[in-house]
């Protein structure tokens, strides 16, 4: 079994709020992330796939269809968007790294599996101090 990871980065604003809360109560659960005005981020999405290498080509994956499907199913849809209002795959949903963590994996892992490989993991860094790692 090998693991291949491919890199690949966004950039993107959001809001971490409660709908059901005032600005006051999410001000003081979010802090300064809850600005009604949004504040954004430079993420870095590594996505890790799974399998056996194939005889022929000596890979797991071809890592130019990878880049596509990353491309057109999320760098496309997140990069330089809001991910409160933008994102059709956030809608409605807490605009939080984690929860997008496990959309983006929601959006690629068919999409993958049709590559030939399986989604191993979702890591998505939203600062250099902090990201998430998702594994379905």
């Amino acid at each position: 079994m090998i693991h291949l990871t491919r890199r690949e980065r966004f950039n993107a604003a959001h809001r971490l709020y409660n709908p059901k809360w005032t600005d006051e109560k999410n001000k003081e659960v979010f802090g300064n992330c809850s600005n009604p005005n949004w504040h954004g981020h430079n993420y870095v999405l590594y996505i890790t796939v799974k399998g056996e290498l194939r005889d022929d080509e000596g890979w797991v994956i071809d890592l130019k269809q990878l880049s596509k499907v990353v491309d057109e199913h999320v760098i496309q849809k997140l990069d330089h968007k809001n991910i409160n209002v933008e994102v059709d795959f956030m809608k409605d949903k807490r605009a939080s790294t984690e929860v997008l963590a496990i959309e983006i994996w929601n959006v690629l892992v068919d999409e993958i599996k049709q590559l030939g490989a399986d989604l191993h993991c979702i890591k998505l860094t939203e600062t250099e101090n902090n990201f998430v790692e998702y594994y379905g």
